[in-house]
């Protein structure tokens, strides 16, 4: 399992032209899910991501603390192999009836730690707005 965790001033996702999820200060999650991918790796990033200091003043709160808003988006295309060729290959990524079901169990982890998560719509192109507060990005991998 792997995630882009960005802190933003601000995001949107839209689909069609049309806002489905927005949020103002707070963290963008990108994730993406590969083979042997589950429920022990999905709960270990929900913790982890929401208990990253990396909101509020000198990177000292975490999300609740911050009261920080969250938006998650599915990110097939994290597990991109581009070692050979020009063209990405997505084969280690999560089979898509596999990884929406991995999708809604990692919300799922998301809210019973006590966060409201805004999202995306899974399988749909979306069209991704923010604003890079910092800039600040981490790269969280979760290995099965």
């Amino acid at each position: 399992m792997r995630s882009i965790v960005q802190r933003v001033s601000e995001a949107r996702v839209t689909v069609d032209g049309q806002v489905t999820a927005s949020i103002q200060a707070g963290l963008l999650v990108l994730i993406g899910f590969t083979r042997g991918d589950g429920a022990r790796q999905s709960a270990w990033m929900a913790k982890k991501i929401l208990d990253l200091r990396i909101v509020g003043d000198n990177l000292s709160q975490n999300l609740f603390e911050a009261s920080a808003e969250l938006l998650v988006v599915s990110q097939f295309t994290l597990y991109a192999d581009v070692r050979r060729g020009r063209r990405p290959d997505f084969s280690q990524a999560l089979p898509k009836a596999a990884a929406r079901d991995l999708y809604q169990q990692f919300l799922n982890d998301l809210v019973q730690l006590g966060a409201h998560p805004q999202t995306g719509i899974f399988g749909a192109n979306m069209q991704v707005h923010l604003i890079n507060w910092g800039p600040f990005t981490l790269c969280l991998e979760r290995e099965t």
